[in-house]
């Protein structure tokens, strides 16, 4: 039997990067340095057990019931109050409870883009949006990133000859960089798309996640309904819960991501939901956030030492100030794929810079999650990840 695929099912570069990354999470002997894993001591199991026992036995009708396609009220509610703490105004209305942050990138391009539509990036830039994006079909418009933010005139260029429907950005310790969007690049970068019509897709996973330095404005705090906000839990309180949210102020945007929505899956988990909310209600978010800020302040800087102590001459990395990645840049001549290959092969698994690049390949770079490990693991680590790199000098 000869079975047709459509255009849409066929693998991507990224696709394939994350299979690999998620085999290596789910391989006990290796040690994974890969993906984007929050660290196992932050995860609240006593009161998640709580909370699920108390919904139970208060709402076990409506926590195993279908539900609202928008998510559970007191929940949206929640999200609402915590946007008070970033100066922004937003209305339970206005947001959407999605499986995941990842859902909520679908769900928007989805509803912004037909083939061959403009979309902008961040080069480099999250490798599972890029993924998501590819399945629309769109002209995928890389901005360079500098230290301190996008390259503004370049995207002032990009907007006037492309003509974007909307540009995808993670200004807080973005992904894979671990850098950070200075105040002056927000506010710079804001004028320019205040002048157009571009919808800004602000992406902020791991904003609650600074342990050092200053929080910078979001996009939406000069742009109103112009920005559109994703957050997720996963990366505060539990990754295989699957609860994101995106904030829209368009109306229009808005019920047609329901629309959409509605079609995928009806509604997000609600069980999940209502567990999430009474563990919210019953503990302090804030108290929790600061144990793990203080956990990843000290895994960051000790990786960073390890890097120091175990790298060669030539080897540099991103100082994140939160979040969970940190971004090495090797050697000239050598490539981010050869080191991730010779070093799983050596049971340590870290990632290849090239899938959160559109068009870049072979690039000198690895990007390192801090977040996760041991120290002993970190330390083994990043010494094997050296010997890998001091070998391919050799060669």
């Amino acid at each position: 039997m000869k079975v047709k695929l459509s255009k849409r099912s066929k693998p991507d570069f990224q696709s394939e990067f994350l299979a690999g990354i998620l085999k290596a999470n789910a391989d006990p002997s290796i040690v994974t340095f890969a993906g984007g894993n929050p660290n196992a001591e932050s995860f609240p199991v006593k009161a998640m057990n709580a909370a699920a026992d108390k919904v139970l036995k208060e709402n076990g009708v409506m926590a195993l019931q279908y539900s609202g396609t928008q998510g559970y009220l007191p929940l949206r509610q929640f999200i609402s109050e915590r946007y008070k703490k970033m100066d922004l105004t937003v209305d339970p209305s206005e947001i959407i409870i999605t499986n995941g942050s990842q859902q909520a990138l679908d769900l928007f391009s989805s509803v912004m883009l037909d083939p061959g539509d403009s979309v902008l990036v961040e080069n480099p830039t999250y490798l599972a949006a890029l993924q998501t994006f590819h399945l629309y079909d769109p002209e995928v418009v890389p901005i360079a990133l500098r230290e301190d933010g996008i390259d503004v005139q370049q995207l002032e260029t990009a907007i006037r000859e492309k003509k974007p429907q909307f540009m995808y950005l993670i200004p807080n310790f973005q992904n894979p960089t671990g850098l950070t969007y200075s105040e002056e690049v927000r506010e710079k970068a804001a004028a320019v798309f205040r002048k157009s019509d571009v919808i800004v897709l602000e992406d902020n996973p791991y904003g609650d996640l600074r342990f050092s330095g200053e929080a910078g404005h979001s996009f939406a705090w000069y742009l109103g309904e112009q920005c559109c906000l994703l957050g997720t839990f996963s990366k505060i309180v539990s990754p295989g819960m699957r609860v994101g949210w995106i904030v829209c102020k368009q109306r229009e945007i808005l019920d047609k991501m329901l629309t959409y929505k509605a079609t995928m899956d009806l509604h997000t988990n609600m069980f999940g939901q209502m567990v999430l909310y009474q563990y919210l209600k019953d503990n302090d978010l804030d108290e929790h956030l600061e144990k793990a800020r203080q956990l990843y302040k000290r895994k960051a800087e000790y990786m960073i030492a390890c890097i120091e102590k175990h790298f060669p001459e030539g080897c540099s990395c991103t100082k994140p100030e939160g979040g969970m990645f940190l971004w090495v840049t090797l050697p000239e001549g050598l490539r981010g794929v050869d080191i991730q290959r010779a070093s799983v092969k050596k049971g340590i698994a870290v990632c290849a810079g090239d899938p959160f690049y559109e068009y870049e390949r072979n690039v000198p770079h690895l990007r390192l999650n801090f977040s996760n490990g041991t120290d002993e693991q970190i330390d083994r680590g990043m010494r094997i990840v050296g010997e890998v790199i001091r070998e391919q000098m050799k060669q």
